[in-house]
């Protein structure tokens, strides 16, 4: 029976009749939080908040000895515990155990991660960006010190997709991971589909609405995603962070025009993350991707999160949930802090930090965009003349791309010798530098008035 976490909801079972932990069992464990944001508050009050629970689980009180910030903000209430403003006073701070590290950034997060694992301090961290471009150089560090470096919390919020495919996976060869691990993107995507919105509309309200930040480039161009698939490829595949090497393509040049096409032929239009192993090397991609709207994540929608990852034992198993916000991102914050916390307080083996030995990661090559497979749809703008559509035709021909669907609409335009006709086409799977080529003669058709629009078809096996 397949498998389906849902951030949020808890599964109903029995109690079993082992002893509980007394909290006095152990001594407390001690943790410093760097950063009082969204995320470091929503986890010091979660602490708090679920005290007595946490002790139960761990064996041993958590207790929250230092925290820094620039400032506590308005509303903020930490009681009587340390404050400072400078967040190595934390990493420095000798009763500390476990750093947590929610500053953001990599300017100051590197070198105070790397300060506190010199300390012989364990580090827990929301932060993507950190670990999907300097992963590799933490977790040796941590390695040598004999510490652990915990990062459910950078992505996909709540969801605990990296210990589902850390532990709960582990017996299978994963075969690939995909899914909206944005939830900017997905919004407003949502809102152009649902409402017939105009990107640059929808952008400004996730903007008001603290979906998107002021410079939107991360969440709309896909590097935010990029960052979390490249952690998801790592672990999925056993193979070293990678994060130069991942193919990004933004959603804005998306129109209302591939929206509705995309609703015509059956299919979604969704900011997907992909990760794939193939013969040659994995493929390691950023998107936007037709989806076939029966596909369980062509029905999640707003700024939802969810993953599907295919293994050859367990089959498709997806996981759904809040990708963001500091509720979701505090509940995946504090189990890394409980795992940290046990092996504190009765230590024992650990799960390796990309779920493979460090000595034991794959070189597998990770594949250059151009020697990817993909089914495609393409937009093309054509002059309304004969014989336009068999040069197109042609030319698809003579690079092997086999043609699934084709639509051609109405002619628009403003008068009888400037109508333009959309066509829209489908093609089965290729290479996508056969399509890179086949696309650039197109493009230099004198009858082909605008640049093709192009988007990659992506099948879950399920």
């Amino acid at each position: 029976m397949p498998t389906f976490w849902v951030a949020g909801l808890a599964v109903a079972g029995r109690r079993l009749g082992v002893p509980l932990l007394s909290s006095n069992d152990y001594a407390p464990v001690k943790i410093g939080i760097c950063g009082l944001g969204t995320v470091g508050y929503g986890s010091y009050r979660l602490l708090q908040s679920n005290r007595q629970e946490l002790a139960r689980r761990v064996g041993c009180e958590l207790v929250v000895s230092h925290v820094a910030s620039r400032r506590v903000r308005e509303g903020q209430d930490i009681g009587d515990t340390r404050y400072s403003t400078d967040p190595f006073a934390v990493v420095n701070d000798p009763e500390v155990d476990i750093v947590l590290e929610l500053l953001g950034g990599i300017d100051v997060a590197l070198p105070l991660v790397l300060q506190a694992i010199a300390n012989g301090k364990h580090v827990v961290t929301a932060n993507k960006a950190l670990i999907a471009q300097h992963g590799n150089e933490i977790f040796a560090a941590a390695a040598a010190q004999n510490v652990l470096v915990a990062y459910e919390a950078s992505v996909a919020g709540g969801i605990p997709i990296i210990k589902a495919i850390r532990e709960g996976l582990a017996g299978n060869h994963i075969q690939w991971v995909a899914g909206i691990i944005n939830g900017t993107g997905n919004f407003i995507l949502t809102e152009m589909r649902e409402k017939g919105r105009a990107f640059a509309d929808v952008l400004q309200e996730a903007q008001a609405l603290g979906y998107a930040e002021a410079d939107p480039t991360f969440d709309i161009e896909g590097i935010d995603a990029a960052h979390k698939l490249t952690i998801l490829a790592s672990i999925a595949f056993g193979i070293p962070l990678q994060f130069s090497k991942t193919y990004t393509e933004g959603i804005s040049q998306l129109t209302q025009q591939d929206i509705r096409y995309a609703d015509e032929l059956g299919y979604r239009i969704k900011h997907l993350g992909i990760s794939r192993k193939t013969e040659n090397g994995i493929e390691l991609r950023v998107h936007p991707t037709f989806i076939d709207e029966d596909s369980l994540i062509a029905s999640v929608n707003g700024v939802m999160n969810a993953v599907m990852v295919n293994g050859d034992a367990a089959g498709s198993t997806l996981y759904y949930g809040a990708g963001a916000g500091a509720a979701p991102t505090a509940s995946a914050v504090v189990a890394d802090i409980i795992d940290v916390a046990r092996l504190i307080a009765n230590p024992q083996s650990s799960v390796p930090a990309l779920a493979f030995q460090g000595d034991r990661l794959s070189g597998l090559p990770i594949l250059p965009m151009a020697q990817v497979r993909s089914a495609y749809y393409l937009r093309i703008t054509a002059l309304d003349q004969v014989g336009v559509l068999s040069d197109i035709t042609e030319i698809l021909g003579d690079h092997a791309i086999n043609i699934e669907a084709i639509i051609q609409k109405e002619p628009r335009g403003v008068d009888a010798d400037n109508q333009r006709v959309p066509v829209i086409i489908l093609t089965r799977e290729v290479l996508e530098q056969e399509m890179n080529a086949a696309i650039a003669q197109i493009e230099a058709l004198p009858t082909v008035a605008e640049r093709v629009m192009r988007v990659r078809v992506f099948r879950f096996d399920v």
